[in-house]
């Protein structure tokens, strides 16, 4: 296929080079970063986008997606589909999709999960909101950047599969990263921890393939002075997100709430900024019970 790929940063970058690795003709644009070896480097995402079969973008937010729409959709050419991978808010995916229609093009939200390391080794899983016939289309692309890829249901479906998933993360983290804390202070060895909760019931993602301790469980960002496999500041854009949908449609989230106040502290007034998420061990660590209290 000829692929017009948006948005070459820490995640763009190696699933376009997925994509060319595969075979696909991929012309690339960014405002900043460098093309990846085998893609072509174009000068405005317009340009990305002319003649492609079908454009993906990965952005930082819902107002530069609407931005680049706005760019991409008119030099896009009946019948190509604009797959949007970035986590944005649910209006701004559902929003672009109803444009994208509008134009004659196909459309899916299809937000990611799996971090740098899953966009360099090709296993991300997608959840991908939009309709069959696009998403038929783009399964092949899905199949090359990752392991799975989800229809969840109409346009702004994958979003909201995203968020839910990342409000469940960033809890189930604070909480592994809690008990670690609290295991130390009681004398409990971490690999010790590790083995009992691993394989009983407090076991999850965070502890089993993403554990917080150093030198504990399977390699993970804490082995490497916590360096971000996933950023604390991204974590806490998904957890707003999250509540910002939530108060959409009126839910109670009182967990999901008071994760995304924890992990504000910990990027806007502490040193979490550019630090990975499971980073929040060595500060519960560092903490007492009364830590923080006016």
């Amino acid at each position: 296929m000829k692929i017009g790929f948006i948005g070459l940063g820490n995640m763009g970058a190696p699933m376009a080079a997925n994509l060319a690795k595969a075979g696909h003709e991929v012309a690339g644009f960014d405002t900043a970063a460098p093309a990846p070896d085998g893609v072509r480097a174009v000068d405005s995402a317009a340009g990305a986008a002319a003649d492609a079969d079908v454009v993906i973008s990965m952005l930082p937010n819902g107002q530069i997606l609407r931005a680049v729409a706005d760019q991409v959709i008119p030099a896009m050419r009946e019948g190509a589909v604009f797959c949007d991978c970035s986590t944005v808010d649910v209006a701004s995916a559902r929003a672009v999709a109803e444009q994208a229609l509008a134009a004659g093009l196909g459309a899916l939200d299809a937000p990611v999960s799996g971090g740098i390391g899953g966009a360099q080794a090709g296993t991300l899983t997608f959840m991908v909101g939009g309709r069959q016939q696009d998403f038929d289309i783009v399964a092949p692309l899905l199949d090359i950047m990752g392991q799975k890829a989800v229809l969840c249901g109409e346009a702004g479906a994958g979003q909201s599969a995203k968020i839910c998933n990342n409000m469940i993360l960033g809890v189930t983290m604070l909480a592994t990263c809690e008990a670690f804390a609290l295991a130390d202070k009681l004398g409990l060895d971490r690999q010790k921890m590790f083995d009992v909760v691993s394989t009983s019931s407090g076991a999850s993602w965070s502890i089993n393939s993403y554990c917080p301790a150093p030198g504990v469980g399977p390699q993970s960002p804490a082995d490497n002075d916590y360096k971000p496999g996933f950023a604390a500041e991204l974590m806490l854009k998904d957890l707003r997100l999250a509540q910002a949908a939530a108060e959409d449609v009126d839910a109670d989230t009182p967990m999901g709430a008071l994760a995304t106040e924890q992990y504000k502290a910990f990027v806007e007034d502490e040193d979490g900024n550019g630090r990975d998420f499971s980073a929040m061990l060595p500060r519960f660590a560092a903490r007492s019970r009364h830590s923080g209290e006016s």
